[in-house]
Protein backbone atom coordinates (compact mmCIF):
# COMPACT_ATOMS: atom_id res chain seq x y z
CA UNK A 1 0.00 0.00 0.00
CA UNK A 2 0.59 3.72 -0.24
CA UNK A 3 2.71 3.55 -3.37
CA UNK A 4 3.48 1.08 -6.38
CA UNK A 5 0.62 0.09 -8.53
CA UNK A 6 -1.78 2.21 -6.29
CA UNK A 7 -0.67 5.25 -7.84
CA UNK A 8 -2.53 3.44 -11.34
CA UNK A 9 -5.72 3.17 -8.83
CA UNK A 10 -5.51 6.54 -8.24
CA UNK A 11 -5.87 7.53 -11.56
CA UNK A 12 -8.24 5.67 -12.40
CA UNK A 13 -10.36 6.20 -9.45
CA UNK A 14 -10.17 10.42 -10.20
CA UNK A 15 -11.37 9.16 -13.86
CA UNK A 16 -14.25 6.99 -12.74
CA UNK A 17 -15.03 10.02 -10.30
CA UNK A 18 -15.27 12.31 -13.31
CA UNK A 19 -17.55 10.20 -15.08
CA UNK A 20 -19.85 9.72 -12.70
CA UNK A 21 -20.25 12.01 -9.87
CA UNK A 22 -19.68 15.20 -12.46
CA UNK A 23 -22.35 13.73 -14.58
CA UNK A 24 -25.26 14.58 -13.08
CA UNK A 25 -24.71 18.10 -12.68
CA UNK A 26 -24.03 18.50 -16.78
CA UNK A 27 -27.69 17.44 -17.88
CA UNK A 28 -28.83 21.20 -17.15
CA UNK A 29 -27.20 21.77 -20.49
CA UNK A 30 -29.54 19.94 -22.21
CA UNK A 31 -32.21 21.03 -19.87
CA UNK A 32 -34.18 23.20 -22.00
CA UNK A 33 -34.18 21.03 -25.13
CA UNK A 34 -35.38 18.30 -22.90
CA UNK A 35 -38.37 20.46 -21.58
CA UNK A 36 -39.39 21.84 -25.10
CA UNK A 37 -38.83 18.36 -26.34
CA UNK A 38 -41.26 16.39 -24.10
CA UNK A 39 -43.49 19.64 -23.41
CA UNK A 40 -42.10 18.95 -19.72
CA UNK A 41 -42.64 21.55 -16.80
CA UNK A 42 -39.40 22.74 -14.78
CA UNK A 43 -40.61 20.03 -11.56
CA UNK A 44 -40.87 17.08 -13.93
CA UNK A 45 -37.52 17.42 -16.12
CA UNK A 46 -35.74 18.21 -13.32
CA UNK A 47 -36.60 14.05 -12.20
CA UNK A 48 -34.31 13.46 -14.98
CA UNK A 49 -31.19 14.30 -12.66
CA UNK A 50 -32.50 13.51 -9.31
CA UNK A 51 -33.11 10.16 -10.48
CA UNK A 52 -29.47 9.40 -11.49
CA UNK A 53 -28.14 10.84 -8.64
CA UNK A 54 -30.56 9.17 -6.42
CA UNK A 55 -30.39 6.01 -7.63
CA UNK A 56 -26.48 6.79 -7.69
CA UNK A 57 -26.49 6.62 -4.11
CA UNK A 58 -29.70 4.04 -3.16
CA UNK A 59 -27.85 1.25 -5.04
CA UNK A 60 -25.01 0.89 -2.20
CA UNK A 61 -26.29 -2.25 -0.85
CA UNK A 62 -26.78 -4.01 -3.79
CA UNK A 63 -23.16 -2.69 -5.09
CA UNK A 64 -21.83 -4.06 -1.93
CA UNK A 65 -23.29 -7.28 -2.22
CA UNK A 66 -21.21 -6.86 -5.81
CA UNK A 67 -18.44 -6.26 -4.78
CA UNK A 68 -18.35 -9.20 -2.07
CA UNK A 69 -19.15 -11.87 -5.08
CA UNK A 70 -17.26 -9.98 -7.81
CA UNK A 71 -14.89 -7.99 -6.60
CA UNK A 72 -14.00 -4.27 -6.85
CA UNK A 73 -12.33 -4.35 -10.44
CA UNK A 74 -15.30 -6.61 -11.71
CA UNK A 75 -17.93 -4.26 -10.55
CA UNK A 76 -16.70 -1.17 -11.63
CA UNK A 77 -16.48 -2.84 -15.21
CA UNK A 78 -20.01 -3.82 -14.97
CA UNK A 79 -20.99 -0.26 -14.12
CA UNK A 80 -19.33 1.05 -16.80
CA UNK A 81 -21.58 -1.29 -19.33
CA UNK A 82 -24.55 -0.08 -17.93
CA UNK A 83 -24.03 3.56 -17.53
CA UNK A 84 -22.78 3.72 -21.16
CA UNK A 85 -25.63 1.60 -22.15
CA UNK A 86 -28.25 3.96 -20.08
CA UNK A 87 -26.89 6.83 -21.85
CA UNK A 88 -27.04 5.24 -25.48
CA UNK A 89 -30.65 3.88 -24.88
CA UNK A 90 -31.99 7.31 -23.86
CA UNK A 91 -30.62 9.18 -26.75
CA UNK A 92 -34.09 6.94 -28.44
CA UNK A 93 -36.54 7.60 -25.91
CA UNK A 94 -39.82 9.06 -26.88
CA UNK A 95 -41.11 10.24 -23.43
CA UNK A 96 -39.73 11.44 -20.23
CA UNK A 97 -41.39 8.80 -18.30
CA UNK A 98 -38.73 6.28 -20.34
CA UNK A 99 -35.96 8.70 -19.85
CA UNK A 100 -36.39 8.62 -16.45
CA UNK A 101 -35.85 4.55 -16.57
CA UNK A 102 -32.97 4.72 -18.83
CA UNK A 103 -31.19 7.74 -18.05
CA UNK A 104 -32.03 7.82 -14.39
CA UNK A 105 -32.45 4.42 -12.86
CA UNK A 106 -30.15 2.60 -15.70
CA UNK A 107 -27.33 5.02 -16.17
CA UNK A 108 -27.39 5.87 -12.27
CA UNK A 109 -26.69 2.19 -11.04
CA UNK A 110 -24.49 2.23 -13.26
CA UNK A 111 -22.31 5.01 -11.80
CA UNK A 112 -23.30 3.54 -8.29
CA UNK A 113 -21.41 0.08 -9.45
CA UNK A 114 -18.31 1.88 -10.80
CA UNK A 115 -18.11 4.79 -7.67
CA UNK A 116 -18.23 3.12 -4.56
CA UNK A 117 -16.16 -0.07 -5.26
CA UNK A 118 -13.32 2.78 -6.67
CA UNK A 119 -13.27 4.35 -3.50
CA UNK A 120 -13.60 1.06 -1.41
CA UNK A 121 -10.06 -0.27 -3.60
CA UNK A 122 -8.54 3.15 -2.89
CA UNK A 123 -8.86 2.46 0.93
CA UNK A 124 -6.80 -0.45 0.45
CA UNK A 125 -4.49 0.99 -1.42
CA UNK A 126 -3.82 3.59 0.73
CA UNK A 127 -3.21 3.99 4.26
CA UNK A 128 -0.85 6.74 5.56
CA UNK A 129 -1.38 8.61 2.50
CA UNK A 130 -5.03 8.09 2.84
CA UNK A 131 -6.37 11.56 3.59
CA UNK A 132 -3.84 12.82 0.98
CA UNK A 133 -5.47 9.77 -1.77
CA UNK A 134 -9.09 10.86 -0.88
CA UNK A 135 -8.62 14.23 -1.67
CA UNK A 136 -6.67 13.36 -5.21
CA UNK A 137 -9.46 11.23 -6.12
CA UNK A 138 -12.24 14.22 -5.36
CA UNK A 139 -10.10 16.11 -7.90
CA UNK A 140 -12.36 13.53 -10.50
CA UNK A 141 -15.32 15.19 -9.88
CA UNK A 142 -13.51 18.87 -10.47
CA UNK A 143 -12.29 17.39 -13.53
CA UNK A 144 -15.88 16.22 -14.52
CA UNK A 145 -17.11 19.43 -13.99
CA UNK A 146 -14.17 21.37 -16.10
CA UNK A 147 -14.82 19.02 -19.12
CA UNK A 148 -18.03 17.14 -19.12
CA UNK A 149 -19.95 20.80 -19.93
CA UNK A 150 -17.09 21.99 -22.60
CA UNK A 151 -18.11 18.68 -24.18
CA UNK A 152 -21.95 18.55 -23.92
CA UNK A 153 -21.96 22.30 -24.41
CA UNK A 154 -19.82 21.07 -28.18
CA UNK A 155 -21.80 18.20 -28.74
CA UNK A 156 -24.85 19.94 -27.97
CA UNK A 157 -24.17 22.02 -30.73
CA UNK A 158 -23.08 19.98 -33.46
CA UNK A 159 -25.49 16.56 -32.86
CA UNK A 160 -28.71 17.76 -30.56
CA UNK A 161 -29.40 16.18 -27.29
CA UNK A 162 -29.99 12.69 -28.52
CA UNK A 163 -26.60 12.68 -30.78
CA UNK A 164 -24.89 13.81 -27.58
CA UNK A 165 -26.29 11.16 -25.02
CA UNK A 166 -25.48 8.49 -27.58
CA UNK A 167 -21.93 9.78 -27.72
CA UNK A 168 -21.95 10.41 -24.20
CA UNK A 169 -22.45 6.78 -23.58
CA UNK A 170 -19.91 5.93 -25.45
CA UNK A 171 -17.36 8.01 -23.45
CA UNK A 172 -18.99 6.40 -20.20
CA UNK A 173 -17.62 3.38 -21.24
CA UNK A 174 -13.87 4.31 -20.04
CA UNK A 175 -15.24 3.05 -16.65
CA UNK A 176 -14.44 -0.13 -17.96
CA UNK A 177 -10.81 0.45 -18.93
CA UNK A 178 -10.52 2.48 -15.15
CA UNK A 179 -11.75 -1.04 -13.55
CA UNK A 180 -9.25 -3.20 -15.05
CA UNK A 181 -6.73 -0.87 -14.04
CA UNK A 182 -7.74 -1.71 -10.12
CA UNK A 183 -6.41 -5.09 -9.95
CA UNK A 184 -6.52 -6.42 -6.42
CA UNK A 185 -4.22 -6.54 -4.07
CA UNK A 186 -2.27 -9.82 -2.80
CA UNK A 187 -3.41 -11.29 0.90
CA UNK A 188 -1.27 -11.79 3.23
CA UNK A 189 -0.24 -14.96 4.72
CA UNK A 190 -1.99 -14.27 8.09
CA UNK A 191 -4.84 -13.05 5.88
CA UNK A 192 -5.59 -15.72 4.05
CA UNK A 193 -5.53 -17.65 7.91
CA UNK A 194 -8.39 -15.37 8.80
CA UNK A 195 -10.37 -15.87 6.00
CA UNK A 196 -9.52 -19.93 5.89
CA UNK A 197 -11.06 -19.50 9.54
CA UNK A 198 -13.91 -17.62 8.63
CA UNK A 199 -14.93 -20.48 5.73
CA UNK A 200 -17.65 -22.68 5.65
CA UNK A 201 -19.59 -24.63 8.36
CA UNK A 202 -19.52 -27.90 9.34
CA UNK A 203 -22.09 -29.98 8.44
CA UNK A 204 -22.68 -30.56 11.85
CA UNK A 205 -23.71 -26.72 11.95
CA UNK A 206 -25.87 -27.54 9.26
CA UNK A 207 -27.70 -30.02 10.20
CA UNK A 208 -28.66 -28.00 13.27
CA UNK A 209 -30.00 -25.28 11.58
CA UNK A 210 -31.99 -27.59 8.57
CA UNK A 211 -33.77 -28.72 11.80
CA UNK A 212 -35.03 -25.53 12.73
CA UNK A 213 -37.23 -25.03 9.68
CA UNK A 214 -36.76 -23.33 6.50
CA UNK A 215 -38.03 -19.99 7.06
CA UNK A 216 -35.92 -19.26 10.10
CA UNK A 217 -32.56 -20.08 7.97
CA UNK A 218 -34.15 -17.23 5.42
CA UNK A 219 -34.94 -15.00 8.20
CA UNK A 220 -31.55 -15.51 9.66
CA UNK A 221 -29.88 -14.93 6.13
CA UNK A 222 -31.70 -11.79 5.54
CA UNK A 223 -30.70 -10.50 8.56
CA UNK A 224 -27.01 -11.60 8.19
CA UNK A 225 -26.98 -10.22 4.74
CA UNK A 226 -28.50 -6.81 6.16
CA UNK A 227 -26.16 -6.67 9.04
CA UNK A 228 -23.20 -7.29 6.66
CA UNK A 229 -24.26 -4.88 3.43
CA UNK A 230 -26.01 -2.21 5.40
CA UNK A 231 -24.20 -0.88 8.75
CA UNK A 232 -27.44 -0.27 11.03
CA UNK A 233 -24.91 -1.57 14.10
CA UNK A 234 -22.61 1.01 13.44
CA UNK A 235 -25.88 3.39 13.08
CA UNK A 236 -27.19 2.37 16.22
CA UNK A 237 -24.29 2.10 18.15
CA UNK A 238 -21.35 4.48 16.58
CA UNK A 239 -22.70 8.18 17.62
CA UNK A 240 -20.16 9.90 15.49
CA UNK A 241 -21.07 7.36 12.43
CA UNK A 242 -24.93 8.65 13.28
CA UNK A 243 -24.12 12.21 13.35
CA UNK A 244 -22.13 12.59 9.83
CA UNK A 245 -24.66 10.59 8.31
CA UNK A 246 -27.56 12.34 9.29
CA UNK A 247 -25.36 15.45 8.30
CA UNK A 248 -24.62 14.41 5.24
CA UNK A 249 -28.50 13.19 4.29
CA UNK A 250 -29.92 16.88 5.00
CA UNK A 251 -27.02 18.00 3.42
CA UNK A 252 -27.45 16.56 0.13
CA UNK A 253 -31.15 18.48 -0.06
CA UNK A 254 -29.43 21.28 -1.28
CA UNK A 255 -25.74 20.64 -2.18
CA UNK A 256 -26.04 19.71 -6.36
CA UNK A 257 -29.05 20.96 -6.55
CA UNK A 258 -26.98 24.20 -7.32
CA UNK A 259 -25.03 22.37 -9.92
CA UNK A 260 -28.88 21.47 -11.93
CA UNK A 261 -29.68 25.03 -11.97
CA UNK A 262 -27.27 27.29 -12.20
CA UNK A 263 -27.15 27.06 -16.37
CA UNK A 264 -30.94 27.20 -16.62
CA UNK A 265 -30.84 30.33 -14.13
CA UNK A 266 -28.09 32.14 -16.16
CA UNK A 267 -29.69 31.14 -19.28
CA UNK A 268 -33.29 32.41 -18.36
CA UNK A 269 -31.61 35.82 -17.72
CA UNK A 270 -30.67 36.73 -21.09
CA UNK A 271 -27.09 34.64 -20.34
CA UNK A 272 -25.39 32.64 -23.82
CA UNK A 273 -25.92 28.79 -23.69
CA UNK A 274 -22.18 29.11 -23.98
CA UNK A 275 -21.13 31.53 -21.78
CA UNK A 276 -23.55 29.57 -19.20
CA UNK A 277 -21.77 26.49 -19.54
CA UNK A 278 -18.47 28.22 -19.11
CA UNK A 279 -19.32 29.02 -15.19
CA UNK A 280 -19.27 25.30 -14.79
CA UNK A 281 -16.13 24.69 -16.03
CA UNK A 282 -14.70 27.78 -14.25
CA UNK A 283 -16.13 25.72 -11.27
CA UNK A 284 -14.00 22.60 -12.10
CA UNK A 285 -10.77 24.13 -12.98
CA UNK A 286 -11.05 25.92 -9.16
CA UNK A 287 -11.15 22.45 -7.55
CA UNK A 288 -8.57 21.26 -10.32
CA UNK A 289 -5.97 23.68 -8.79
CA UNK A 290 -6.61 23.66 -5.40
CA UNK A 291 -7.74 20.04 -4.72
CA UNK A 292 -3.90 18.23 -4.67
CA UNK A 293 -3.10 21.51 -2.21
CA UNK A 294 -5.86 20.72 0.30
CA UNK A 295 -5.12 16.93 -0.38
CA UNK A 296 -1.54 17.59 0.76
CA UNK A 297 -2.02 20.11 3.39
CA UNK A 298 -4.57 17.85 5.02
CA UNK A 299 -2.41 15.03 5.17
CA UNK A 300 -0.11 16.96 7.83
CA UNK A 301 -0.26 15.25 11.09
CA UNK A 302 -1.72 18.75 12.75
CA UNK A 303 -5.12 17.57 11.20
CA UNK A 304 -5.72 13.96 12.41
CA UNK A 305 -8.85 14.56 14.41
CA UNK A 306 -9.43 17.89 13.13
CA UNK A 307 -10.72 16.49 9.34
CA UNK A 308 -14.66 16.83 10.17
CA UNK A 309 -14.51 20.45 11.69
CA UNK A 310 -12.37 21.61 8.83
CA UNK A 311 -14.90 19.53 6.64
CA UNK A 312 -18.05 21.48 8.45
CA UNK A 313 -16.55 25.03 8.07
CA UNK A 314 -15.96 24.80 4.50
CA UNK A 315 -19.62 23.24 4.37
CA UNK A 316 -21.20 26.45 5.85
CA UNK A 317 -19.20 28.79 3.85
CA UNK A 318 -20.44 26.18 0.57
CA UNK A 319 -24.16 26.82 1.61
CA UNK A 320 -23.89 31.05 2.45
CA UNK A 321 -22.23 30.99 -0.88
CA UNK A 322 -25.65 30.07 -2.72
CA UNK A 323 -26.68 33.97 -1.27
CA UNK A 324 -24.33 35.41 -4.02
CA UNK A 325 -26.72 34.50 -6.52
CA UNK A 326 -29.55 36.46 -4.77
CA UNK A 327 -27.18 39.78 -5.44
CA UNK A 328 -27.66 39.36 -9.39
CA UNK A 329 -27.48 37.41 -12.24
CA UNK A 330 -25.11 39.23 -14.56
CA UNK A 331 -21.56 36.97 -15.64
CA UNK A 332 -19.38 38.78 -13.11
CA UNK A 333 -21.23 38.05 -9.70
CA UNK A 334 -21.79 34.34 -10.85
CA UNK A 335 -18.27 34.06 -11.38
CA UNK A 336 -17.41 34.97 -8.21
CA UNK A 337 -20.04 32.81 -6.67
CA UNK A 338 -18.64 29.63 -8.81
CA UNK A 339 -14.97 30.83 -7.46
CA UNK A 340 -16.12 30.89 -3.67
CA UNK A 341 -18.81 27.87 -4.09
CA UNK A 342 -15.65 25.87 -5.88
CA UNK A 343 -13.29 26.70 -3.16
CA UNK A 344 -15.65 25.57 -0.56
CA UNK A 345 -16.52 22.28 -2.11
CA UNK A 346 -13.10 21.72 -3.17
CA UNK A 347 -12.32 21.11 0.94
CA UNK A 348 -15.86 19.58 1.13
CA UNK A 349 -15.11 16.83 -1.52
CA UNK A 350 -11.23 16.07 -0.43
CA UNK A 351 -12.30 15.56 3.22
CA UNK A 352 -15.48 13.75 2.99
CA UNK A 353 -14.18 10.14 2.51
CA UNK A 354 -11.65 10.69 4.83
CA UNK A 355 -14.20 11.57 7.73
CA UNK A 356 -15.81 8.55 6.93
CA UNK A 357 -12.81 6.48 6.81
CA UNK A 358 -11.77 7.65 10.42
CA UNK A 359 -15.15 7.35 11.94
CA UNK A 360 -15.88 3.33 10.71
CA UNK A 361 -13.36 0.53 10.40
CA UNK A 362 -12.27 -0.23 6.87
CA UNK A 363 -13.51 -3.45 7.52
CA UNK A 364 -16.81 -1.65 7.30
CA UNK A 365 -16.54 1.12 5.66
CA UNK A 366 -18.20 -0.92 2.29
CA UNK A 367 -21.64 -1.40 3.98
CA UNK A 368 -20.75 1.91 5.95
CA UNK A 369 -20.89 3.92 3.08
CA UNK A 370 -23.88 1.69 1.69
CA UNK A 371 -26.59 2.57 4.17
CA UNK A 372 -25.47 6.36 4.06
CA UNK A 373 -26.01 6.06 0.57
CA UNK A 374 -29.60 4.78 0.77
CA UNK A 375 -29.97 7.41 3.43
CA UNK A 376 -28.52 10.36 1.05
CA UNK A 377 -30.56 8.99 -1.75
CA UNK A 378 -34.12 10.14 -0.38
CA UNK A 379 -33.24 13.81 -0.12
CA UNK A 380 -31.05 13.70 -3.70
CA UNK A 381 -34.52 12.64 -4.77
CA UNK A 382 -36.55 14.73 -3.78
CA UNK A 383 -34.52 18.07 -3.84
CA UNK A 384 -34.34 18.85 -7.68
CA UNK A 385 -37.77 18.49 -7.65
CA UNK A 386 -38.98 20.06 -4.84
CA UNK A 387 -36.54 22.89 -6.78
CA UNK A 388 -38.13 22.39 -9.87
CA UNK A 389 -41.57 22.63 -7.98
CA UNK A 390 -40.30 26.34 -6.20
CA UNK A 391 -39.41 27.81 -9.48
CA UNK A 392 -42.87 27.13 -11.35
CA UNK A 393 -44.42 28.74 -8.39
CA UNK A 394 -42.37 31.85 -7.86
CA UNK A 395 -41.10 31.91 -11.71
CA UNK A 396 -38.03 32.88 -10.20
CA UNK A 397 -34.46 30.91 -9.68
CA UNK A 398 -32.95 33.01 -7.24
CA UNK A 399 -35.50 31.24 -4.44
CA UNK A 400 -33.34 27.76 -5.06
CA UNK A 401 -30.46 29.31 -4.45
CA UNK A 402 -31.72 31.23 -1.01
CA UNK A 403 -33.43 27.62 0.06
CA UNK A 404 -30.30 25.80 -0.90
CA UNK A 405 -27.72 28.25 1.44
CA UNK A 406 -30.07 27.65 4.13
CA UNK A 407 -30.28 23.40 3.83
CA UNK A 408 -26.86 23.25 3.55
CA UNK A 409 -25.43 26.17 6.30
CA UNK A 410 -28.10 24.03 8.68
CA UNK A 411 -26.00 20.69 7.97
CA UNK A 412 -23.11 22.58 8.77
CA UNK A 413 -24.16 23.91 11.99
CA UNK A 414 -25.56 20.32 12.82
CA UNK A 415 -21.95 18.80 12.14
CA UNK A 416 -20.09 21.27 14.17
CA UNK A 417 -22.34 20.93 17.34
CA UNK A 418 -22.34 17.40 17.52
CA UNK A 419 -19.37 16.51 16.90
CA UNK A 420 -18.06 19.26 19.41
CA UNK A 421 -20.25 17.79 22.18
CA UNK A 422 -19.24 14.03 21.43
CA UNK A 423 -16.09 15.11 21.87
CA UNK A 424 -16.71 16.73 25.44
CA UNK A 425 -17.35 12.94 26.40
CA UNK A 426 -14.76 10.42 27.02
CA UNK A 427 -14.22 8.03 24.97
CA UNK A 428 -12.09 4.63 24.13
CA UNK A 429 -11.93 4.96 21.07
CA UNK A 430 -10.96 8.21 19.51
CA UNK A 431 -8.03 9.98 20.19
CA UNK A 432 -8.46 13.27 21.79
CA UNK A 433 -7.74 16.59 19.71
CA UNK A 434 -4.44 17.29 21.32
CA UNK A 435 -2.99 13.71 20.95
CA UNK A 436 -1.09 12.07 18.15
CA UNK A 437 -2.78 8.98 16.94
CA UNK A 438 0.52 7.89 15.61
CA UNK A 439 1.20 7.69 19.41
CA UNK A 440 -1.07 5.17 20.33
CA UNK A 441 -0.59 1.33 21.00
CA UNK A 442 -2.69 -1.87 20.96
CA UNK A 443 -1.99 -1.54 25.06
CA UNK A 444 -3.35 2.04 24.88
CA UNK A 445 -6.57 1.42 23.93
CA UNK A 446 -10.20 -0.68 24.22
CA UNK A 447 -10.01 -4.24 21.95
CA UNK A 448 -12.14 -2.77 18.95
CA UNK A 449 -10.75 0.56 18.53
CA UNK A 450 -8.17 -0.39 16.29
CA UNK A 451 -9.19 0.29 12.63
CA UNK A 452 -7.78 -2.48 10.33
CA UNK A 453 -7.74 -2.67 6.78
CA UNK A 454 -9.53 -6.01 5.21
CA UNK A 455 -10.35 -8.12 2.60
CA UNK A 456 -14.12 -8.34 1.65
CA UNK A 457 -14.89 -12.29 1.49
CA UNK A 458 -15.49 -12.09 -2.72
CA UNK A 459 -11.79 -10.42 -3.21
CA UNK A 460 -10.18 -12.88 -0.96
CA UNK A 461 -12.20 -16.02 -2.70
CA UNK A 462 -10.78 -15.19 -5.93
CA UNK A 463 -7.35 -13.72 -4.38
CA UNK A 464 -8.54 -10.00 -4.52
CA UNK A 465 -8.41 -6.41 -3.23
CA UNK A 466 -7.17 -5.39 0.21
CA UNK A 467 -4.11 -4.44 1.53
CA UNK A 468 -1.81 -6.00 4.55
CA UNK A 469 -3.30 -5.06 7.77
CA UNK A 470 -2.46 -1.84 9.30
CA UNK A 471 -3.57 -0.31 11.91
CA UNK A 472 -4.89 3.85 11.28
CA UNK A 473 -6.52 6.11 13.56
Amino acid sequence: PDGGWGWMVLLATIVVMALTLAFPSCVGIFYTDLQNDFHASNSATSWVPSIMTSVLHAGGPLCSVLVGRLGCRKTVMLGGVLSGLGMAASSFTQSIGQLFFTAGIVTGLGFCFSFQPAITILGHYFVRRRAFANAMSSMGTALGLCVLPVLGNYLHSELGWRGSFLVLGGVLLNCCVCGAVMRPLQLSKRQRQTLMNHGPRQPEEENGQRETGRLRRIWSFLLDSLGKHMAFDQLCHNARYRAFAIGLTWMMLGFVVPLIYLVPYATAHGMEQTQAALLLSILGVVNIIVRPGFGIVFNMPWFKGRHVYVFASALLVNGLSNSICCAGSDFTVLVIYVVVYGLSMSVVGSLMFTVFMDVVEMSRFPSALGLVAVMESVTLLIGPPLAGALVDGTGQYFHVFFACAVVVASAALFLIVSFRLLDRKPSQCAPGLGESPGRRTEADVAPGCLYKSVPTEGDAEKASPPAAERSTS
